[in-house]
């Protein structure tokens, strides 16, 4: 469809100069900006195009999660997409979400490349938890179930707390350094970032792509009161 045409030409453009860069770097994209909104089978040919391009590039792309109303449609694409023969596609999962523990649950099987975090978006209390200390404990469980599965987890989350919870559980269970990183955003705690690596885990940095990089930071900060509050203490402790 017209709408999502120069969305998906940009991707392309952006995995093709990251593999001739060589770039040590992959793409995290949203369903709704391939046209999910209009119609889940443009969301999957779209998705599927860029993951097979990819794929002959030796790349990866990861589909971001996005608001509740969005999750059953991203985990079918998600599914059909592996369940077509790609590995080299991954999803997100939102701790802070009630549903999360089944969702997780029903992709073990695949063995899946998901990132967890704890949840950007203003949900209702009906469907997900709104106290951090409810988030932070769903939160260790389901990233103790992950990195005990047979996938590959992206602890993403800049919570000291949480990163060493995740570090002991993976000493403890003698659990491969390869089988998880750690993912933070840009300009977001880089001291700590630094010394993670340091130590020998991998990290990697999300950074928002293009000329509507302040846009999208302003939405995220806007979707929940919390996150300006977050971004604003994390970035002043380095």
């Amino acid at each position: 469809m017209v709408e999502t045409e120069p969305v998906v030409a940009a991707y392309r453009e952006i995995l093709d100069r990251i593999a001739s860069e060589e770039l040590r770097a992959n793409v995290a994209l949203k369903l709704t900006h391939l046209g999910l909104e209009i119609d889940e089978e443009l969301a999957y040919t779209n998705v599927r195009g860029l993951v097979q391009h990819a794929a002959a590039l030796g790349g990866f792309i990861r589909i971001d999660m996005e608001q509740s109303q969005f999750v059953d449609a991203t985990l079918r694409i998600y599914r059909r997409l592996r369940e077509a023969g790609f590995d080299n596609v991954g999803t997100v999962l939102q701790a802070y979400l009630f549903r999360t523990p089944d969702d997780l649950e029903s992709l073990l099987e695949l063995a899946p490349n998901l990132r967890l975090v704890k949840g950007a978006y203003l949900e209702p209390e009906s469907i997900a938890y709104a106290r951090k200390t409810d988030v932070d404990a769903v939160y260790a469980r389901l990233m103790e179930r992950m990195l005990s599965g047979s996938g590959h987890t992206a602890i993403a989350t800049h919570d000291e707390s949480l990163i060493d919870h995740a570090i002991r559980y993976a000493d403890e269970h003698a659990i491969d350094r390869g089988k998880f990183e750690f993912q933070m955003l840009y300009g977001v705690r880089p001291n700590l970032q630094l010394q993670l690596v340091r130590r020998g885990y991998k990290v990697l940095v999300a950074t928002p792509y293009g000329p509507e990089w302040y846009p999208y930071l302003m939405r995220r900060l806007g979707e929940r009161p919390a996150n300006l509050l977050f971004f604003v203490k994390n970035t002043l402790r380095g």
